[in-house]
């Protein structure tokens, strides 16, 4: 007997749209097709009307534990994850202590494995200080390496051109880079210190962290990669002269890809004046033609991937001065529906989508058996009623942090059912079991 049948769902998978059944036994797809309703089921889900979706996979993610739970942890955040469709995720290595050693990235394992609804997987932290910790890294337990090669909190900043070389030359896995350039933004955060004070303000932090500091360092890390032959992956670009470094084209082709963020994708420097420090974030939302840009990218192939940086902090914090208020936004429960909201303006398909947050994450990061729907695959998938709208307000958030920079937007869609492994998790605006996930598994050649 099956576990659970989905029936006459509107799937949107590997590039095609058309109903089908699903059917599911022992956590994964064990058959797809449109004929499937006599089949026994324990559980039975009329899908009619719904859109089917593999779950999304989110290469990039703070979910501030060890050390900052304050904020946000593995339970919390992952269940607002689950609640937005993202059934995986990668978690970065910026916590307190950083994941820069093999002891730390165990226990970040040990508190998933406890913790975590959702899949998940961590970078590895790069250091000036740990290249042989880095060179010794067991790939099972790493989906990456993460560089700091701009910018960051603590003593990660990798600024060492030595080091630097040598992580680009001897990565045992793909690199993924924040890259913006600390000289160049420290320089423009002189000059408006001067104009301003201590009272600088937020629209200028898109002119701090400016179009140049990101180039300087995207253009490096490009540069490096390419001299030694890596796999590197830049994430959150934020400018129209940043594309020029990437080729469009199929992901098979490619030892050089880059990511962008749903917030980058949504909102423009127009918006500080309404938004403030809410969507004050590292590298910063730039202009109106950035993000038509970016969306144009993602159209074209430049841009492989769409992922959210979510990263919460606390209202208190946020609403210090400039200066002071810290840089990110929570976003992973709001992600999918800001997608098909640029679907629904015509600006995305249904198809981009899914290639770009699920498809693509699988292929490029080598995740076993996760980011389609395939008879064999894990049943990671969500259901997307696109009759129904979702009003965002404070009392629906799942992330620690308790806000979300979409307060009082109104998606056209909004998230009907989210399954991990076979289980339903959540539903109807409310999460319904409290199952611990699995860690994704890479094929590692």
């Amino acid at each position: 007997m099956l576990d659970l049948l989905i029936l006459n769902g509107r799937m949107v998978n590997e590039g095609v749209i058309g109903e089908t059944d699903l059917a599911i036994r022992d956590g994964r797809i064990e058959a797809m097709g449109g004929d499937l309703q006599h089949r026994p089921a324990r559980t039975t889900l009329d899908a009619s009307g719904l859109l089917l979706l593999p779950g999304l996979i989110d290469d990039q993610v703070h979910f501030r534990e060890p050390g900052l739970t304050h904020k946000g942890d593995m339970a919390s955040e992952s269940r607002a994850a689950v609640a937005g469709g993202i059934t995986s995720f990668m978690e970065m290595p910026n916590c307190q202590p950083p994941t820069t050693s093999h002891q730390a990235l165990l226990e970040k394992h040990r508190l998933a494995a406890s913790k975590s609804v959702a899949n998940y997987a961590f970078y590895f932290g790069a250091s000036n200080q740990n290249l042989a910790e880095i060179l010794a890294l067991d790939t099972r337990l790493a989906c990456g390496i993460k560089v700091f090669m701009g910018a960051s909190t603590g003593d990660m900043l990798v600024d060492d051109p030595k080091t630097l070389e040598q992580i680009f030359a001897n990565s045992p896995l793909l690199i993924a880079t924040l890259c913006e350039d600390t000289p160049t933004i420290l320089a423009n955060e002189a000059r408006f210190r001067q104009q301003h004070g201590e009272q600088i303000p937020i629209e200028c932090h898109p002119l701090i962290r400016s179009e140049e500091a990101c180039y300087r360092s995207s253009s490096l890390a490009v540069e490096l990669a390419k001299r030694h032959g890596t796999r590197l992956h830049v994430l959150h670009l934020t400018t129209a002269r940043e594309l020029a470094l990437f080729s469009a084209g199929p992901l098979a082709d490619k030892r050089i890809t880059a990511e962008v963020c749903v917030h980058h994708l949504f909102f423009n420097d127009g918006d500080y004046r309404n938004k403030g420090t809410l969507i004050k974030c590292n590298p910063a939302i730039k202009q109106e033609s950035d993000r038509l840009a970016l969306l144009q990218a993602v159209r074209d192939d430049r841009i492989d991937i769409i992922a959210t940086d979510h990263a919460p902090h606390l209202l208190d914090e946020k609403a210090r001065p400039y200066a002071q208020a810290p840089s990110g936004l929570p976003l992973v429960q709001d992600a999918l529906l800001v997608l098909l909201e640029l679907v629904q303006q015509g600006q995305l398909t249904l198809e981009q989508v899914v290639a770009k947050s699920s498809h693509r994450v699988a292929e490029l990061f080598a995740i076993r058996d996760r980011g389609y729907l395939r008879e064999g695959y894990h049943a990671d998938l969500v259901l997307v009623d696109p009759l129904t709208p979702t009003e965002v307000t404070r009392t629906k958030v799942l992330s620690k942090c308790g806000w979300s920079p979409f307060e009082g937007h109104r998606f056209t869609h909004s998230i009907h059912t989210t399954l991990v492994n076979g289980q339903i998790l959540y539903r109807r605006g409310q999460p319904v079991a409290d199952i611990t996930a699995l860690p994704l598994q890479f094929r590692r050649d």
